[in-house]
């Protein structure tokens, strides 16, 4: 009995290849008509927590030491949660939705069946959860800004920082998602999600852990974009900051490999 060969399809040439994960993205937004409230409500937690613990809690903590520098509590929190803010919008959608198509819906079955490749899926999945974290991240600095915790138009900045932070979670959380194998796997990401949100030096300076945990702490990829995010608000650049990015660029394209790899290991084969 003949067995078929799977055949290896051609890449496209770039514009065609852009425009087919863009279709991807094009498919993604129009269905988020229909969930556009659970979208809208992941950009408001950063938020409760910047009022919270930046105003509530730093009325009692009053300023802390930056550097040397003495800094308003509220105005050193509001960095880490913009970059929670892209953290959050990138994994809600890399991860739950991207399981749901996965396994349930078998959207990627179909979509495979088209001219596009994993790798152009992956793009297209990874590229919609940026939009949403690009959408929260501009969202939290305008009500940043307007409650005074924005100190230079370095800030700007931060938007494609959070893009940066957007992409490395995103491709991570895609690539964790493939080996999922039922919603009760998605409490895994909540398991790794919170205590890097607690422990990123978002709510304490680094120098306040021990040096062991201080090691742990630089290994998670939120805390390079909270010190990314933070540099930029309070206008305090250097060449250190390039550390940062070079450490979420090289996750991000750790990332799209292995999740390209898993498709075409789930789907193709």
């Amino acid at each position: 009995m003949a067995t078929a060969i799977p055949t290896r399809r051609r890449s496209l040439p770039f514009p065609i290849a852009f425009s087919a994960s863009a279709a991807l993205v094009e498919r993604n937004m129009r269905a988020a008509r229909s969930y556009w409230r659970t979208f809208v409500s992941g950009f408001f937690e950063p938020v409760f927590y910047l009022f919270a613990m930046g105003v509530g809690i730093g009325a009692l903590v009053g300023d802390v030491q930056v550097d040397g520098r003495a800094v308003p509590y509220a105005i050193f929190v509001a960095p880490a949660m913009m970059a929670t803010s892209a953290m959050n919008g990138a994994i809600y959608d890399s991860t739950a939705n991207v399981f749901g198509k996965l396994k349930h819906s078998k959207l990627y079955e179909s979509v495979l069946a088209t001219p596009l490749r994993p790798l152009e899926v992956a793009v297209g999945e990874i590229s919609w959860a940026l939009l949403r974290g690009l959408v929260y991240s501009c969202a939290f600095l305008l009500v940043a800004a307007v409650a005074g915790f924005v100190q230079s138009w370095w800030a700007l900045l931060a938007i494609p920082v959070c893009t940066l932070i957007g992409l490395a979670f995103a491709s991570l959380g895609m690539a964790a998602t493939t080996f999922m194998r039922s919603w009760n796997d998605m409490d895994y990401v909540q398991l790794i999600i919170l205590p890097m949100f607690l422990f990123s030096a978002t709510f304490y300076p680094l120098s306040t852990y021990p040096d062991v945990l201080q090691g742990v702490v630089q290994v998670t990829p939120l805390y390079h974009g909270v010190a990314l995010v933070r540099a930029l608000m309070m206008g305090e650049l250097s060449l250190g900051l390039g550390v940062h990015v070079a450490y979420l660029l090289a996750l991000s394209a750790f990332g799209l490999w292995a999740t390209t790899r898993r498709i075409t290991r789930l789907l193709m084969t």
